[in-house]
């Protein structure tokens, strides 16, 4: 059941982030992103509240349903970034998103079934600066706010990672690898 839950969430994240990216921040650039303050005086393209988030949930969805199941919702992500993003961001995106989570994937999988936080910290780390550095670079042709969009993902794996630890505790048997 929890898997089913995860999916949905995790598919939305990808256009919401794209979503917030054109629309939410405190610093919106003419002709680029949306930017918000993620500390140490550092500012990331909004969309960062969204993507640390989904590099967790692609963890959870494979785990209970399997790694078809988290490419399927990559594919379904991106597809609706193209609703409410431009094509260029929506591209950059997918293509970001894609790589990361293979990566992300790559690494989570053989260590997940030992040590489940572990595997998600270190793959949503590796997929971290892998979907920044491709996003920035094609989306807005520059790396300059990679530190910062790097920390605000970090931010929200540790949130997520977090709230995964608590439920994992309370219910051991819903996050057991299937």
């Amino acid at each position: 059941m929890l898997g089913y839950l995860a999916l949905p969430a995790f598919i939305a994240t990808i256009p919401a982030a794209n979503w917030l990216i054109g629309n939410v921040g405190t610093v919106c650039v003419p002709n680029g992103p949306c930017l918000i303050p993620v500390g140490f005086g550092l500012m990331a393209p909004s969309g960062v509240l969204m993507i640390g988030l989904a590099l967790v949930l692609r963890d959870l969805v494979q785990r209970r349903l399997g790694l078809l199941w988290s490419l399927g919702g990559i594919v379904a992500g991106a597809a609706l970034s193209w609703t409410v993003a431009s094509p260029a961001l929506a591209l950059a995106s997918a293509a970001a998103f894609l790589f990361s989570e293979l990566a992300d994937t790559a690494i989570y999988t053989p260590l997940a079934r030992k040590r489940l936080i572990a595997a998600v910290w270190a793959s949503s780390l590796v997929g971290t600066v892998i979907d920044s550095t491709l996003f920035l670079w094609l989306a807005f042709g520059s790396v300059s706010l990679l530190p910062g969009l790097v920390l605000g993902k970090v931010w929200m794996v540790a949130a997520a990672t977090a709230v995964l630890w608590f439920m994992r505790r309370r219910d051991p048997a819903a996050f057991a690898a299937r």
